[in-house]
Parts: structure tokens; sequence; C-alpha cells
């Protein structure tokens, strides 16, 4: 039960945030050959592939349990630390990295933004035109906080009305700051989990050790 929950919470949030309307029509945007950075994508990855694992390991957990195995059960307990570890390393990495996902989608928006507001035309301008027309319909935002007389110009055209006053470097950052809070809290909900699962494995193991005979 604890393993499938565990399961369950982990496929579901990474789903979610996988095929997230608004996280997806950002991050397949294109603009001069380069696609969005996928930075958050990876951590989405990550995030099922653990969840593949521990439906692996917990299938173990269970025939030990059921065979009243020790060294099954021994075994499951050993990669419950593993993972328990690994995934305590990963939640540090991610803290001290949770900006770095807002800053490289705030620089590839920077990046159409100056291409749009020059004063030549051109394919780069037409492309860059359509990702801030994305970014803008999909955040619901306008410009970086700081906008320069030739995008002032301009952005009636690539803003809807009602929002211009709001920034798309704060709307940024306050989407991908809540999704990564949605995938540490799933983080810290297994680990909780995974915790009781070491306790009730020990305490099983301890109990099929006691009532072993002994000849």
């Amino acid at each position: 039960i604890f393993w499938g929950l565990c399961f369950c919470v982990i496929l579901g949030v990474a789903l979610w945030l996988r095929h997230d309307n608004q996280t997806s029509s950002l991050l397949m945007q294109q603009f001069e050959g380069q696609q969005a950075p996928n930075t958050f994508y990876t951590s989405v990855y990550i995030l099922i592939a653990v969840g593949a694992v521990m439906m692996i390991v917990g299938f173990l957990g269970c025939y030990g349990a059921i065979q009243e195995s020790q060294c099954l059960l021994g075994t499951f307990f050993f990669l419950l630390v593993c993972l328990f570890a690994c995934e305590v390393a990963a939640g540090i990495w991610g803290f001290s990295n949770r900006d770095t996902i807002s800053k490289e989608m705030i620089n590839f928006y920077d990046a159409a933004y100056i291409k749009s507001v020059d004063v030549v035309d051109s394919s780069s301008k037409t492309a860059a035109i359509k990702v801030l027309e994305v970014f803008h319909e999909t955040l619901d935002c306008c410009g970086k906080g700081d906008d320069s007389p030739l995008f002032k110009q301009v952005a009636g055209a690539l803003c809807p009305k009602k929002t211009q006053d709001d920034s798309c470097h704060l709307k940024l950052k306050d989407l991908f700051s809540e999704k990564l809070c949605l995938i540490g809290l799933a983080a810290l909900v297994v680990a909780v989990i995974m915790i009781f699962e070491m306790i009730f494995t020990m305490v099983l193991c301890c109990a099929i050790r006691n009532a072993t005979p002994v000849y």
C-alpha cells in the first residue's frame, strides 16, 4: 500500500507537470533554431524514472515479505536507504538551483524581446514576435517591466490590453516556482512514506529472525 501510494504520487505529479498546458506551450517554442530551455522537463523525466525504480524495488520488498526472507528484506531496506539518500541529494541540488529554470526562460524571452523591436524587418523578427505572442497569451503578461520606447510602441499589438502592466519576468518566476514547489512537496511526501517503510521493513525483518527456530 505504501509503495503504491509513492508510485501514484510521483507518477501523477510528473504526468501533470509534463502535460500542463502553460509549461508545454512555453517550452515547445523555438527561436533562431534554438528550442526553449528544457531543464524543467529534465527534472520531470527524472521524477518519472525514480517512480519506475521505486515500483520495481517495491515488488522486491513485497515478495520478500510474502516469502518471509530476511535476505530479500535486507536488500529491500538497503535499496530504500539508497533511494532516500538520492532523493535528499536531489532535493538539495534542486533547492540550490531553484532559480535556474526561470532564469533560462527569462533569457529566452529576452532574446525574442530584443529581436522583436528590431527596426529591420526579417524572418527572425517575425519569429520573435510569434514567440512573444505565445508568452503573453499564456502568461497573461506584457513585456519585462522596464520596457523600451520601441517595445511600448508595438505593445498594443503584442500584448492583451488588460495585461500591459504585468511583467513577464515576474510571471515566469511565479510559474516555475509554483511547479518546483509542487515537485518538492511530492518528494517530501514520498520521503516521509519511505521512512515509515524502512521502519516497518526492519521490524518485519527482526520479527522473522526472532521467529526462526534454532536447531
